[in-house]
Parts: C-alpha cells; structure tokens; sequence
C-alpha cells in the first residue's frame, strides 16, 4: 500500500516529465563521460602519458561545468524542454562526427570532449525541468529521481570498453548517436514545462544570485559532492588499469560497481534531505568523503580494499548530490534554473579538478596521492563551511511543523 506521502508526491507533480527529465539526463550522462572508460584504448592508440589521459578525460567535465551557466540561464528563459532539444540534436552532431573521422589526433579527441561537455551541462536542464513541476516537500525526492539519470556513467563504464576492443572505440561513438537520437524522439513526446515557470528576467536579474553569499556557499557544497562523482567516475577505469593492472574491459567492469553505487543513491540521499534535514545528512557525507578518500590515497595493496573504499566514498558523495539539491531549491526557488546552472558548474569544476590533478600527480610524483589528499582537505573544508551556515538557514528556511513541513 502506498503511504500519504507517497500518494501525495505521485499526484503532485508530472510523472511524464519526470520521466523525460530521467531520461534525458541518463542518456546524455552517458555520453558526457565516454572518454574515460575508453581512455586506455585512446590512450595506448594516440601514445598518450598518464598527464595527457588525464587531461583527454578531464575536458568533458571543465566544458560540462562551464556550458551549465548559459544552459540554466536559457531554461528561466526559453523553458526546459527546448532547450534540451536543442543541446541533444548538437551533441548527436558532435558524436556522429567523431565515429565518421575516427578521431585520428589527440586534438580531435579534445574537440570531441567539449562537445560531450554539452551532454554534461544537461544537469542545468533536467532537474529545473523536473523541479518545477513539485511542491517543495517533495523537492528532494524529485530531484533525487532525476538526478538519478547520472547513473548514465553506469552505462558507460560497463559497455564502452568491450564494445571499443570489438568494434573499435570510435564505432562506440556512433552506437552513442543512436541511443541519444531515440532518447531524442522520446523526451520531445513526454517532457512539458510547468506552468508555474517565471516570467522571463534580464540577465542582470538572472545573475544578481552572485551578490548572495548563499550562492558561494551552494557552488563549494557541490563542487565536492559532484565533483568527487564525475572525476572518479572519468578516471577509476584508468587508475584500476594502472594500479592494479587490470584490462581495460575489467577496469571498466570494476569502475561501473562503484559509479552504480554512488549514481543509484542520488535518490535516496534527497529522500534522507527531506526526512532529516540537508545539513543534517550532509554533513555526515562529508566526514565520510574525506575520510575515504584520505584512505585511498595510501595506494591500498589489494584490489578488493581499494573497490570497498571507493565504492564508500561513492555512497557518500551520491547520497551528498541528493541533499545538496533539496537545500537548492528551498533557497532559491524562483531562480532555481540559473542556480542549478551555476551550482552545477561549480560541480563540473570540481570534477575537472580532480580528474586531473589525479593524472598531473601520476605523471610528476609516481603516485595518486596527492591529487586524492587535497580533494579530501576540500571535503573537509565543505563540512566547515555547512556547520558556519547552518543555524542561520535553519532559522531562515525551515518551515514549521504541520503540512508541507520543510526540514533544511
């Protein structure tokens, strides 16, 4: 039987789009990230040092982070579904593009990661899209469920490396294509924008957020949960080939058990947000971010050690992406398109940031701890930063108890 809440959020909103909203995010999470399970294969192909692989997979992430600025600024103002069509029908471009060439220079291959950073600012799309359509008791449960489309990464790590050694990496490309122009088809059939969408505001409007502490505070809370997410996600399949030796199609099996855990947890973690508190819950992500993370860094002698610790961390920061956006929308509801693209970008950064200073740090010390040390300091830093904030939001943006109670 389902519960009052449960019924109360099934008919609260619009499942279709929600859906879509899924979907699209899936799909395009999928093809945002492709250059790092194939990364061993591109790399043993192009000749590429850990230092140059490192850069290949961390482009994609940087032109994620910096496409979702202008991409939530055009969902406040031209709606989330057009937006999102236009986005699809360029990265469908861009990948029909690299399967037809083949991407026979490490120039090409970069040309091809800022086009999948495209498929990558779609963050700053789908969860506006979705949000919209849900009363703010139900903001973290929704959200969670379409943020829930990075486990598109899942889809990634797990098919792009044996479908790159049997068919080669650049037909991988064109396999992409396919599923995103279906993806397409189906997201112009489902998704709708609210009809509570604003009014359309100037820019200057849209980007007065950056005179808000609150907005600074909302770009570091994510650039560590985000960031951890995508730039383990981009690399794990380099770091397992290149520490514990593993295959290429091993490597991405190892990367996919991680990546599944932390993007099937998004849900759950803004489900926690709404029952707990998202300061509450995290600040417990955190803590145990770091503390993995710190773990990792050691360079752990066995396989199995490693995979635990990653797939922790991966807990910790998927369930962290989750009650980041139900804090988002209770701040900034009317704003929630161009502070989804904002926050999103601080993400991205994170994400690029880690990917490579993994590679720099292989390439110049022998070793991954450094690049794995600093991002846990951050991981500290952000739980530093929630406990100085958080008496104040919880006195500003907590609602009292009753219906529609809101626990921040």
């Amino acid at each position: 039987m389902h519960t009052t809440t449960e019924k109360s959020f099934l008919i609260s909103g619009h499942l279709p789009t929600l859906f879509a909203a899924f979907l699209y995010f899936d799909a395009s999470f999928m093809v945002w990230v492709l250059l790092g399970p194939l990364g061993v294969q591109i790399g043993r192909t192009l000749h590429l040092d850990p230092a140059h692989k490192g850069l290949m997979v961390a482009v994609p992430v940087l032109a994620g982070a910096l496409l979702r600025i202008p991409n939530g600024l055009s969902v406040d103002r031209f709606g989330g579904r057009r937006t999102a069509i236009v986005a699809q029908f360029i990265v469908i471009t861009g990948l029909l593009l690299a399967w037809a060439t083949g991407l026979p220079s490490y120039g090409s291959v970069l040309a091809l990661g800022l086009v999948l950073g495209l498929a990558g600012a779609s963050f700053a799309v789908a969860l506006p899209l979705a949000s919209r359509w849900y009363p703010k008791e139900h903001q973290g449960t929704a959200l969670g469920i379409a943020g829930a489309g990075n486990s598109g990464t899942v889809l990634a790590a797990l098919f792009a490396p044996a479908l790159g050694l049997a068919f080669g990496y650049a037909s991988v490309f064109g396999m992409a294509a396919a599923i995103m122009v279906v993806v397409l088809c189906v997201f112009s059939i489902l998704a709708k924008d609210s009809p509570a969408h604003p009014a359309p505001q100037s820019l200057g409007a849209y980007l007065r957020v950056l005179r808000l502490h609150d907005t600074w505070w909302f770009m570091l809370f994510y650039s560590v949960t985000f960031g951890g997410f995508v730039g383990l996600a981009a690399s794990l399949t380099i770091y397992f080939h290149t520490q514990y030796g593993l295959a290429a199609v091993n490597a991405g099996y190892a990367t996919a058990a991680c990546v599944f855990v932390g993007s099937s947890v998004r849900p759950l973690g803004g489900w926690l947000a709404d029952r707990i508190g998202g300061i509450a819950a995290l600040s417990i992500f955190y803590v145990v971010a770091a503390a993995t993370l710190a773990l990792v860094s050691i360079g752990l002698p066995d396989l199995a050690l490693a995979l635990a610790a990653f797939v922790l961390a991966m807990l910790a920061l998927g369930m962290g992406n989750g009650a980041v956006f139900q804090l988002v929308p209770i701040r900034f509801g009317r704003e929630i398109g161009v502070m989804t693209g904002l926050v999103g970008m601080a993400g991205g950064v994170g994400g690029f940031y880690l990917a490579s200073s993994l590679g720099f740090s292989k390439q110049f010390t022998g070793s991954y701890q450094d690049g794995f040390l600093v991002f846990a300091a951050l991981a500290l830093v952000a739980f530093a930063g929630l406990m100085t904030v958080r008496r104040r939001w919880r006195a500003d943006f907590t609602s009292p108890p009753g219906n529609g109670t809101v626990r921040i």
